[in-house]
């Protein structure tokens, strides 16, 4: 009787092999993490406020690798719920397609994306959302790591006054039409993007009219964005591999001249020089200024492109323009939107100017910041030529040492 207690106690050798393999899964895909960022790891970001999620483009079919306690709560999702699933999970038959190639094409170019999108609860009621998708790059060689999606809520008090209310019973067929299309399709990645889409028909769904985010979810998605960022960077020293929510590879910049640093360092405007005849134009000098205007370090902007304050308000016809003068070895001067590092945006003032070294030929360009909320001291200067103050400090620099070939080290 003992024995036949006692096998009676011994759990189902099927429910023990599913748990051993559920055990084994859920260890791979938390080793996405810890390998990467240390043991710690998991613990920081479950401390860490908002809905998130961080997907292993590595990994088969893309899954999600981490999701936050606060996903959980917007979505009805539990953790177990969703790890290893694709992203695709939060889709539903009337989230919009468009929206949806949006997110694949920016996963493909590996570049920060953020879009209003009508995503799904477990209980299959829809829910507008601000998506905020961002790569994750390691920092020395450029690959994306990881992609980080952040879910912010988008207030329904912007709701169109002619747009119909969702009902509980379209929830509930919604919620089906999502059980049957979402399984193991993969995340759009480069290698799964034909898998994107599943066909269904929304005849006789009632249309959501599409939410705009305001600008303080824009910011909100962008501050969380960066908190995480911040977070994994942290832990990321702790074995080795360095990350970055920026493509920045100062790998092969080259380095300037201890003589052009001094000259360069008595500037006290707010500057970054780029190099003209490097792919993509890095920067490759940062004064204090900018980096206490902007709050990022030189480890983090040196090597980065101009677009690393660049953000969802940053107008596309300034940015045009200037490609245009540089193009044409002008000078422009733009009044845009532009980001911090915390995510904070401020009023950027920019003039950028053409540099040319003693031969006549452009070597770099120069990038002249001014936040116009700020208050400065122009000693009695206009605020135009305060900025070209540092252009002629910067061209005199440059003139005088390229002449005698000290712009660079001597070993570059």
């Amino acid at each position: 009787m003992a024995t036949s207690g006692a096998a009676e106690a011994d759990p189902d050798p099927v429910e023990r092999e599913r748990e051993q393999h559920d055990d084994h899964h859920q260890r791979r895909l938390a080793s996405s993490l810890t390998a990467r960022y240390s043991d710690w790891v998991l613990e920081s970001l479950d401390e860490l406020p908002g809905s998130f999620l961080l997907t292993d483009p590595a990994l088969a079919g893309h899954p999600i690798v981490y999701a936050s306690r606060g996903l959980a709560a917007l979505t009805g999702y539990a953790r177990r719920e969703v790890l290893g699933r694709s992203a695709r999970v939060f889709q539903g038959a009337a989230t919009d397609r468009a929206a949806v190639a949006g997110v694949r094409e920016a996963v493909r170019a590996q570049r920060t994306h953020q879009v209003a999108i009508l995503n799904y609860r477990r209980d299959g009621s829809p829910h507008w959302v601000l998506l905020h998708l961002a790569p994750v790059f390691h920092a020395r060689d450029g690959s994306v790591l990881h992609f980080l999606a952040v879910q912010v809520p988008i207030d329904d008090a912007r709701r169109g006054a002619g747009a119909p209310p969702c009902r509980s019973a379209q929830g509930a067929v919604l919620a089906a039409c999502r059980e049957e299309a979402r399984g193991d399709e993969d995340f759009p990645c480069s290698s799964h993007a034909g898998k994107m889409f599943v066909d269904m028909d929304k005849r006789g769904l009632e249309a959501e009219e599409p939410r705009v985010a305001s600008d303080s979810e824009k910011e909100k998605a962008i501050s969380t964005a960066n908190c995480i960022v911040s977070a994994l960077n942290r832990y990321s020293k702790l074995t080795g591999l360095v990350v970055s929510g920026k493509r920045c590879d100062s790998v092969g910049i080259p380095a300037l001249s201890s003589s052009l640093n001094l000259s360069l360092g008595r500037i006290k405007q707010s500057f970054v020089l780029t190099h003209s005849c490097l792919p993509d134009m890095p920067i490759i000098y940062a004064s204090d200024a900018f980096l206490s205007l902007t709050g990022y370090s030189r480890e983090d902007i040196l090597g980065c492109n101009f677009r690393v304050l660049n953000g969802p308000g940053t107008s596309l016809e300034a940015l045009e323009e200037i490609n245009q003068h540089i193009c044409s070895e002008q000078a422009c001067t733009v009044d845009l939107l532009s980001y911090r590092k915390d995510g904070s945006s401020f009023r950027d003032l920019l003039h950028v100017s053409p540099i040319r070294d003693a031969s006549g030929k452009v070597a770099f360009h120069i990038w002249v910041h001014l936040d116009v909320g700020a208050k400065h001291d122009f000693n009695g200067l206009t605020p135009d030529v305060w900025q070209l103050g540092a252009v002629g400090a910067v061209r005199v620099a440059v003139r005088g040492l390229s002449a005698s070939g000290s712009l660079l080290r001597p070993s570059q």
